[in-house]
């Protein structure tokens, strides 16, 4: 284990700034999520940490020496692809060998090392198949165990499960932290999925244009963005937002429900919602819907837990409401938050 340090880490490809700049130093033991969209430059930052890429300017540090310039071996770390990079010809116990046989162990060794990651990924059954006879958890397991198999100092993923299903992402999300917990090396996780980033991370990184929105806890992030980008990437139905004089007031979809369901101890701010249309989920029900007043209406969502059993129909009008204490407010120029909001919106 080691700690992992960026110092104004800037690449810039044929005139575009990949990444900006950015300065972040990850725990030792720790598992800091990088998120961001398509082109926000978290892929690029993961591979100068690697050593894959040569930065323009700035420096990455493992263990406080600086390896900026130095071979991906040197950096000694491990790195699981989106694609998980398994040679076709080899079996899963060769793959997981690979590295390895590459820095010439003894052969008691690496059969010793490969059944133990075999067996700490449960794959231990899979050990003469080839590649194309594993599913997909299946390969990703093995991407998994060939990389921990070498002991790095930390382990760089890159989006290693958006190749799954969504049963089987999820049931890889509860494994990933089983696994990290029992090793506690420090790990870097690329994802442009927020539910990962905040299910699996100790920290999250909001990567956007190639630089550091915020970086923070998840908690933290999804209940105190820095700025209108974070609070509308984050979340899911994004948090909605009401533009007056210059300011923007910001509420989730899940604070925002109808009066009834609040007492009369707390602070509200009351909202005539013209309801468009309702999509029942199961869990709960998405509202969509038109605020009347401010002209022209603006488009929002509620998020019902299916435990309010209260009747709403699209095409009337029902009363809704949000607590004060759960009101943002940002600047409409910038986009920078302005703390809470004590304001009607």
């Amino acid at each position: 284990m080691a700690t992992v340090e960026t110092r104004s880490l800037t690449k810039r490809f044929d005139g575009t700034t990949a990444v900006d700049g950015i300065s972040l130093a990850v725990r030792e033991g720790e598992f800091l999520v990088l998120l961001g969209p398509s082109g926000s430059g978290k892929t690029t930052l993961l591979r100068m940490i690697a050593g894959l890429e040569t930065p323009t300017s700035g420096d990455v540090l493992v263990g406080g020496r600086i390896v900026t310039g130095l071979p991906p071996w040197a950096h000694n770390m491990a790195m699981v692809f989106q694609s998980y990079a398994l040679y076709p010809h080899l079996t899963v116990a060769d793959n997981i060998a690979f590295p390895l046989q590459a820095q010439h162990v003894a052969h008691k060794t690496i059969a010793s090392k490969v059944g133990w990651a075999a067996t700490l990924f449960g794959i231990d059954h899979l050990l003469t198949r080839k590649p194309r006879q594993l599913s997909g958890g299946e390969r990703q397991r093995v991407a998994l165990a060939r990389a921990v198999v070498r002991d790095p100092v930390a382990f760089l993923l890159d989006e290693p499960l958006s190749n799954l299903d969504a049963k089987l992402r999820a049931s890889a999300r509860d494994e990933l932290q089983q696994i990290h917990r029992r090793l506690g090396t420090t790990t870097i996780y690329v994802t442009h999925d927020q539910i990962e980033a905040l299910a699996l991370g100790d920290r999250v990184a909001v990567l956007d244009h190639g630089g550091m929105r915020q970086l923070d806890t998840p908690q933290h992030v999804y209940a105190n963005p820095v700025d209108r980008f974070v609070a509308t990437f984050i979340g899911s139905p994004p948090m909605n937002l009401i533009a007056r004089d210059n300011v923007e007031t910001g509420f989730r979809p899940e604070h925002f429900l109808p009066r009834e369901v609040f007492d009369g101890n707390v602070q509200l701010e009351l909202l005539l919602l013209n309801i468009t249309r309702i999509e029942n989920l199961g869990a709960d029900r998405l509202v969509y819907g038109l605020l009347e007043p401010p002209q022209p209406p603006v488009k929002v969502i509620s998020r019902i837990p299916c435990t309010v059993s209260l009747t709403l129909q699209a095409g009337t009008r029902h009363l809704f409401a949000v607590r004060r204490a759960d009101l943002h407010r940002f600047d409409a120029l910038s986009g920078a938050s302005l703390g809470a909001a004590p304001d009607s919106p």
